[in-house]
């Protein structure tokens, strides 16, 4: 494992393999340990770096809640990948680091080669359904305040598998980088040009309607379902997985 103070701040990752840059970018309180089974699948024909989020992991975990914003997170990512050499760079990205690689996109185009977006959405036009999911991660930093780091130990794979160092800065991640305050997302997404997988297991039931909604409205993009898959479709579902998402690499 490495790390690089970027952007102002430690951020951990891992590096393996050599051809095309894969990005992997995991989701809300689960970690680059997560994107194992990938690492293992891909990085015979490509380089696979995973990271670890602020607030997540290995990377730092600052007290102050204005280290934790969308603008910060998109920042890492810039960051990281300008640290590696890695433009443009595959985006791969799970739940919230799925809408990061969105938000990445749309900021810097020219540093990304292609798309895949794993059980996640592009935010909310409306500001009720905005404001249902900012309420979920809210309880998200309550239950973290009051209950510690045990209560991940009773969540899904990626999370329950992560091993992180501060609720607080969980806490401070899910009010500052969890939690949306617009629709930019969902409104420019179908000027998105480059090649683009979307992932969804068959089981993810929150993430089925966004990931359809995105396949259809994202030129050109690619439905694959894992079935059996829930959440965590990577890890639950790794040969399904890897071949789809090995399939896509390939044709590039």
């Amino acid at each position: 494992m490495s790390s690089a103070q970027i952007n102002g701040i430690e951020l951990g990752y891992e590096a393996s393999g050599e051809g095309q840059a894969v990005l992997f970018t995991h989701g809300y309180q689960a970690s680059k340990a997560m994107w194992q089974p990938q690492r293992e699948a891909l990085d015979d024909a490509y380089r696979v770096i995973t990271w670890d989020l602020r607030g997540h992991g290995s990377s730092g975990i600052p007290d102050d809640p204005a280290m934790y914003s969308h603008d910060l997170m998109i920042g890492d990512i810039g960051a990281l990948i300008d640290h590696l050499d890695a433009e443009p760079a595959v985006l791969v990205g799970h739940s919230l680091g799925g809408y990061a690689s969105l938000c990445f996109y749309l900021e810097r185009p020219q540093s990304v080669r292609a798309l895949v977006l794993v059980g996640t959405g592009p935010g909310f036009r409306d500001p009720d359904a905005r404001g249902k999911w900012n309420s979920m991660a809210e309880r998200f930093a309550v239950r973290l305040d009051e209950d510690g780091l045990d209560i991940l130990k009773r969540a899904s794979a990626e999370v329950s598998t992560a091993e992180h160092r501060s609720a607080n800065a969980l806490a401070l991640a899910a009010r500052g980088m969890l939690a949306q305050s617009d629709s930019r997302v969902i409104d420019a997404i179908t000027e998105i040009s480059v090649p683009t997988l979307v992932l969804i297991g068959s089981e993810d039931k929150p993430f089925i309607g966004s990931s359809e909604y995105m396949a259809k409205k994202i030129p050109g993009a690619e439905l694959v379902t894992v079935d059996g898959g829930g959440h965590a479709a990577n890890m639950e579902r790794p040969s399904a997985f890897n071949a789809a998402m090995r399939s896509f690499l390939d044709r590039l």
